[in-house]
This record gives structure tokens, sequence and C-alpha cells, in this order.
């Protein structure tokens, strides 16, 4: 029989489930994304693998939906057997008490696994995302920013970060008390009593990561405390990255893997509902270089026939020879007002879109821009699971994925990117082959 995986994970949009599945694949350890709890028989495709995700979209759902869909997947994943199960979330914690609320999932998962009290892990420096003393700071461009005066997540259209206080932030979502494990805290010789005092009094405890060697420490930590019995942790890739620096200084790990870069695809494929100033950066970018862009909006595509004009249109552009990207936005100047389920529904036909381009004009290779556009989108693509293709360093939590089908082929190779990820080149790169 196989080991159980060493970690098992649920990401609450799909590019957070990605960030997760890069970062452990870079370091040599097979991870399989699922889309859905497999069957027997799928999952027997993928036995060995040291760990295995859930891709969800929590992120963009209200607590009643939580209430409904999040303890089953959980179940999933406990039944897994691994020492660590993972809610991952975005390392911005955007988040609300209505719309992607991390609280009422901590909520769930804690219970489900019985425990008093539960680690939430947010700093991230390999994504320039770092917390000190509780508050959150993330990098835009060439500047780091406390997340409240962030240029983008301060702004989001569905869940702005107002409050860079964590514990503030998460006491709006959930009434469990609430702790912290901060810098001077992990550096004291009795750290691990303290960390132990700090957690019989808090139901959550917040560890602080300002840099690799606290991230060491945390990594050090959330492997202690799952030693005895499986541990739900809540937050982003910087659990996988605080997990694997432990696991490395054990000498738990493999060397880690090379990754050959694909080789460039003459025409490629790209849908988009992202806002964000970044992807408009990279819609730019791509139609210097040979992309033509279809703007279309979220009212056309939703519009009785938009998925039909659209597939057609953009048949046109790749029948040319060229690469297309299709978006419902250029930028938060041109973004409509959509409710909640007109978004879901978008993304949905935005995957629609994209899996018609792919079969009807044989595309090896596709991107969907937009972390809930993603989410929703892969649902329509006829997937199955995902696996590393090749992870992107320059640009982390966005990799090129092999995609796996439910009848045990092998789909095309496909990138989804959060909207404000990665280099002004990405959908270049991308179509380049990143060599």
């Amino acid at each position: 029989m196989a080991a159980p995986p060493l970690l098992s994970f649920y990401g609450d949009d799909l590019t957070g489930s990605t960030d997760a599945l890069e970062a452990l694949g870079s370091a040599g350890i097979r991870t399989v994304l699922f889309v859905r709890p497999p069957d027997e028989q799928e999952q027997g495709r993928f036995v060995g693998f040291g760990a295995v995700g859930l891709a969800g979209t929590s992120r963009s759902q209200s607590p009643a939906w939580m209430d409904k869909h999040l303890p089953p997947a959980f179940a999933w994943l406990r039944r897994q057997g691994a020492a660590v199960c993972h809610y991952k979330v975005c390392s911005t914690f955007d988040s609300s008490p209505a719309v992607g609320s991390i609280g009422r999932a901590l909520e769930l998962g804690a219970d489900l696994f019985g425990q008093a009290c539960t680690p939430v892990v947010v700093g991230v420096p390999q994504l320039r995302r770092y917390t000190f003393m509780g508050q959150l700071f993330a990098a835009y461009r060439d500047e780091v920013y406390r997340i409240d005066r962030h240029p983008v997540m301060s702004r989001h259209p569905v869940t702005p970060m107002a409050e860079a206080d964590l514990r503030r932030h998460l006491a709006a979502q959930t009434a469990r008390s609430l702790g912290l494990v901060d810098l001077p805290t992990l550096e004291q010789p009795d750290a691990e009593a303290r960390i132990d005092a700090l957690a019989a009094s808090a139901a959550v405890l917040l560890f602080d990561v300002a840099d690799r060697a606290s991230q060491l420490a945390v990594g050090r930590q959330l492997a202690r405390l799952s030693r005895e019995h499986p541990r739900f942790v809540v937050g982003s890739s910087g659990v996988e990255y605080a997990l694997l620096a432990a696991w490395g200084e054990a000498g738990l790990l493999k060397p880690a893997p090379t990754f050959a870069p694909p080789g460039a695809v003459e025409r490629l494929a790209v849908v988009s509902g992202s806002v964000s100033p970044t992807t408009e950066r990279q819609i730019r970018h791509a139609e210097a270089h040979g992309f033509q862009l279809l703007a279309r909006s979220p009212q056309e595509l939703l519009a009785e026939g938009g998925v039909e004009h659209a597939v057609a249109a953009a048949l046109k552009v790749l029948d040319g020879g060229r690469s297309v990207i299709l978006a419902s936005a250029v930028g938060p100047e041109s973004a409509a007002t959509v409710d909640e389920a007109g978004r879901a529904e978008l993304g949905r036909r935005l995957g629609r879109i994209l899996d018609r381009l792919i079969r009807t004009a044989g595309l090896t290779r596709a991107v969907v821009a937009g972390g809930d556009t993603s989410s929703h989108a892969l649902g329509e693509l006829g997937v199955l699971a995902l696996t590393l293709c090749l992870p992107l360093p320059r640009t982390p939590g966005s990799p090129l994925c092999r995609s796996h089908r439910p009848d045990g082929s092998d789909g095309p190779e496909l990138a989804f990117k959060g909207g404000q990820i990665g280099g002004d080149d990405y959908f270049v790169g991308i179509r380049d082959g990143l060599g």
C-alpha cells in the first residue's frame, strides 16, 4: 500500500491552488490537483503522489455556500491521511464576512478535525508577502505596501482590504479567540513552550513570517504541531514554503527536479476576466507582440448567443495564424458592474469559449487570467486533474500545468494566472515556451 501524502490542500480559488501545486512540485514533491474528488479508479492513476489537492471556488462564495460544500471536501482530504491539511487562501488575504470568509472556512475545518487551535500562516517571502506583528505587507511592482494601502488590493472590486492587522480582519469573520506568534517569540530559546501556551489560550494562532529565517522557524513549528495528530492549517502558499524549508532541513526531500522549457507554440488562446492593471499591461504587451485582442463586455458575453459570437470571432483570428486574447475587461477603468451570480456565469462562459477554441483549433496550450475567472472556467474544460509542467520562478503562483481528462487521456497545457500576478511579458512568455 502506498504511503499517505505528506500534505493535502483545498484551494479557495484555482490560481491559489496552482500556487500550492507549483511550490510543492518545484521542491520535488509530486503533486496532483483535482477539480473534484475523484472516484477510486480516477485516483488510482495518481497513486504514490506526495501531495494531493482540491481546486475550489470558496473565495467567491458565501458562508452559506461554505456550510454546504466545504465539510465534504475537507472530509475527503482528511481521508487521504496527510499530517497537514491546508485550507489555501490568497497571500493578500482578501476576504469579507459575506464573500470568501476565511473565518467561516477556518471554523468548519477546525470542527471537522476536532482541534482546539488552528495555525494561520500568511507571509510568503517568495511572493513578496510579509507579516510583521500581525500586519500584512505586499509588493506591487517595485515597492512594498501595507495591504490596506496597496494600490490594487485596497481597491479590489469585491473584497477590498481595508485592514492590515490580520487579527482584526479575521475578527470580523469569526468570534473565535485570536492569538499571535510574533517574530520575537519565534526567536526565543523556549519558543516551543511559548507557542504551546499561546495555543492553549487561543482558537486561532497567526504566525509572523517576514523572511526565510522566520519561514523556516514557522515550518518547524507546523511540523511539530502535526506530528501526533493531523492538523488543519489555514494560510497562503506560505504554509507549503514553510513546511518545505523544515522538511528540507530534516532531510525528508529528494533533490529538486529540473524542468525543461516546453518550447513555443504557434498559436495561444487566452481568456481573461481580470480587471487588474497588471493584466491590462500584459494584454497591451501581448498586442505589441503579435496577439490580437477581442474585447467583449460582460453584457455581450452573458447575452443570448454571446458565446457563439465570441467563439466565431476568436476562431477567425486563430485560423489566420495569430494568438488571441478574449477579455471581458481591459483594466479597472473598463470594469462593468456584475453581481456575484453574473461573475460566476461569466467565468463559466469564458471557460466554455476556451474549451471550444482548444478542441476546434487543435490548440495544445492555453491561458485563463483572473483568480475567480479561472476557478469557474476550469469546470468547463473537461479536466479532472492538473500536474506541474513548468514552474515559473519569475512569476511564482502561475505555473504551466499538464491537464488530465477523466477518460485517462491528457489534455492541453494550461496556465491559470491571478489578476495581479506576472510580469508584462507573461502571455508572450507562455506562447514562446519561456525558453
